[in-house]
């Protein structure tokens, strides 16, 4: 009995790491939607790999994933998924969407982008003792939804780029949203009427209900403002090591 369990264990965690791996299926997917200019499809998939993301680690602790399975690195799974649809799939959509400006400018912005995501999750110190993200977490994805529905001028995006590129290398301390102590009861409920309004939005791509959108964004201002209140108002500890990894609930 006890053997059978075991084994059953074992098969959960491979499929859980199976469930991971397939946010790569989603990169490729929504990279080739991008090429033939179908955004709202490639928007679609990048929700689908958040979704995935966000799943994946409550599942992982719930079957003690490494120890079932010891020979095979979760964390480093997590973040090749989560390079790929964070960082390169919205850095390209960006580049093809016309966010960015043309040519090498834009080019520039995209490069900024993924080495700037690349030292973000390189970085052992990434998150903080008391459970913040160190430096902006990489949330291209999101950057590049608002940018889109957003339509402003591609030397304003670039610009919106550029400046959370940089805020990847500085110590501002933003929230981890499901598991920073201070205001997660408020983040997590605002959150839950964030993912209601975009997901309308992304459903009606690439025509929307700008209430709608405007409703999402008041999230992102929340968050931005609340980050800094609480990294205001906290003692600044120092950070810890803490791996990226399919263990976590939610990736840079």
């Amino acid at each position: 009995m006890a053997a059978s369990r075991q084994n059953a264990l074992r098969l959960g965690a491979w499929l859980i790491h199976l469930y991971t791996a397939s946010g790569v299926i989603t990169a490729l997917l929504a990279l080739h939607a991008i090429t033939e200019n179908r955004f709202r499809s490639a928007f679609i998939l990048m929700a689908i790999a958040l979704f995935i993301d966000s799943t994946d680690g409550p599942l992982a602790r719930a079957v003690q994933i490494r120890k079932q399975v010891p020979v095979f690195d979760g964390a480093t799974l997590d973040n090749i998924v989560d390079y790929l649809n964070y960082v390169t799939v919205p850095a390209f959509l960006m580049l093809r969407a016309g966010i960015l400006p043309p040519g090498d400018i834009g080019l520039a912005c995209g490069a900024a982008i993924m080495l700037a995501s690349a030292y973000g999750f390189c970085r052992v110190d990434a998150k903080t003792v008391d459970l913040y993200f160190r430096g902006f977490p990489s949330y291209w994805n999101l950057v590049a939804f608002y940018l889109f529905c957003l339509g402003w001028p591609p030397a304003l995006n670039a610009a919106v780029v550029i400046a959370l590129a940089v805020l990847v290398f500085t110590p501002a301390k933003f929230i981890y949203p499901n598991r920073t102590v201070p205001m997660r009861g408020l983040t997590l409920s605002l959150a839950a009427i964030w993912a209601c309004a975009t997901g309308a939005v992304l459903i009606e791509l690439p025509h929307f209900n700008p209430a709608l959108l405007y409703t999402s964004l008041l999230f992102v201002i929340y968050y931005f403002v609340m980050s800094a209140i609480l990294q205001m108002n906290s003692p600044g500890p120092a950070a810890v090591p803490v791996a990226q990894g399919i263990e976590e609930v939610t990736a840079r």
